[in-house]
């Protein structure tokens, strides 16, 4: 009977989460959607327990530190997710990836370390045991250390740009792939087990602090795809099919999410994870130059162009979430749509710092989901639109991508935005973006810089549009 009611607990958190995922594909349905995935995970828990019950090694101890653990993980994630801001929501998903790595390690380090009492032997569980240990090291570490790099507490260091991390971090996976080898000759080990542990470890350490800050979004998605691959790993370790199911599950949406933001940065995975003589390389002359062209204008002559405008589009960048500005931005945009302009939001698929930044932060402040359009979507309406309002974006609206083939940026999907009849870009300054070159958008005649802090020019552009009696 308790194995009859373990595979229906499964079976519904299963569902559950498949249909998480799904809904988090779309604005409306995200929120309800974590809501579903949330629930999945305490079934997996309860599940857990129904297990385990009448085992005689499973004793109140056990179930103290799964009950007790949950409670305090479950505190834990409501505070940081109540307290975190937008900004820093991809150093929160590195964190993530790292807690998911760790616990896929902890698991396959207790099934090495007391095989009998977990169930866990067999050739299948010693090679599972060896993927998890592997994979969730390295998970682990590099989560923690891009969590780091983005949050400033760690630079690259200046041998870490040569080929001389090449060289070590090939020596580090020879290292794991002995220690792996080792465990499956002895049997699980210790001696091939630790030193599997620490080159993984020191492995993820390698691969992930060369890379800067530009690709590092891409890095924490990979990442997400590696806890997956570690969570389905543990899964045949203890002979969990929810584990497995989940796992599989997020490993193939984090490599799928990887791919987007590698094609919508311009990139191969292979030039963002090895770089230098590995990877890709630009000339670092491309895409230079001094801007000889630049317009600047006051808030009140872009309100004045706004109040004749009859079509407007937004582009949200991540200035826009430093300054956090949305709420400032959704009262501009109601004053317009209440005098009758046409209001939309180009959402480019790698603007902020990962994929469905700007839609979230956007969401926060009731902008209609609706009218959030996706890159290829938008483009096509460009040429008919009076007014572009970019936000704080710099390298998705470079015109470069399309037009100079000796940029970082050419082929690079980008919003066309110089195709409208009137840009205005708001900055703090003529700063490049991540890829550290000049913005042809700029220098174009139909493009005015409306330098200042966005949550400040929004003010005050919303003071001056109700000056002018729009939206009253």
């Amino acid at each position: 009977m308790t194995d009859y009611l373990k595979y229906a607990i499964d079976l519904v958190a299963v569902l559950l989460l498949a249909l998480g995922i799904k809904g988090l594909s779309k604005v409306r349905s995200a929120r309800g959607a974590n809501q579903l995935a949330a629930v999945a995970m305490g079934l997996a828990v309860i599940g857990l327990l129904v297990n385990y019950v009448g085992v005689p090694t499973f004793n109140t101890q056990a179930w103290s530190w799964i009950v007790g653990g949950s409670i305090v993980g479950g505190v834990l994630g409501v505070i940081t997710a109540q307290r975190v801001p937008m900004t820093s929501m991809p150093e929160t998903v590195a964190l993530f990836n790292g807690c998911g790595g760790m616990s896929s390690l902890l698991v396959a380090l207790a099934a090495a370390l007391e095989p009998i009492a977990l169930d866990a032997t067999g050739p299948v569980a010693l090679v599972s045991i060896v993927v998890s240990v592997f994979v969730g090291s390295i998970t682990f570490t590099g989560s923690i250390v891009a969590m780091a790099k983005l949050q400033g507490w760690l630079s690259t260091p200046p041998w870490m740009q040569s080929r001389l991390r090449h060289v070590v971090n090939i020596a580090l996976a020879v290292a794991a792939l002995v220690g792996a080898i080792e465990m499956v000759r002895t049997t699980g080990g210790a001696t091939g087990l630790w030193l599997l542990v620490v080159a993984s470890s020191l492995l993820g350490i390698g691969v992930t602090l060369p890379i800067g800050g530009a690709d590092m979004p891409v890095v924490i998605s990979l990442l997400n795809s590696y806890s997956g691959v570690a969570a389905a790993a543990a899964g045949f370790v203890v002979g969990s099919q929810l584990l497995v199911v989940a796992g599989a599950m997020v490993g193939a949406a984090g490599l799928i999410l990887t791919q987007v933001m590698c094609n919508g940065m311009n990139r191969s995975l292979v030039s963002v994870l090895f770089g230098g003589a590995l990877g890709a390389s630009s000339s670092s002359s491309a895409g230079g130059g001094e801007y000889t062209n630049i317009t600047s204008c006051s808030v009140e002559e872009c309100a004045l162009t706004l109040e004749a405008a009859e079509r407007v589009i937004i582009v949200p960048g991540y200035g826009l979430a430093v300054a956090q500005a949305q709420h400032t931005l959704r009262e501009v945009t109601r004053s317009l749509e209440a005098a009758g302009i046409d209001v939309t939001y180009a959402i480019h698929p790698v603007a902020g710092r990962m994929p469905g930044h700007m839609n979230v932060l956007l969401a926060e402040a009731d902008v209609p989901y609706e009218q959030l359009k996706e890159m290829d979507v938008i483009n096509p309406e460009f040429p008919a639109t009076d007014v572009v309002l970019v936000l704080g974006a710099n390298d998705v609206v470079n015109p470069q991508a399309k037009t100079d083939p000796n940029s970082p940026l050419y082929g690079m999907p980008v919003l066309d935005v110089q195709q409208a009849r009137t840009v205005f870009v708001v900055k703090r300054g003529m700063s490049a973006g991540y890829s550290g070159i000049k913005n042809d958008l700029f220098d174009l005649a139909n493009t005015s810089m409306v330098f200042g802090d966005a949550k400040k020019v929004l003010g005050d552009l919303l003071v001056e549009l109700k000056d002018l009696g729009v939206g009253k």
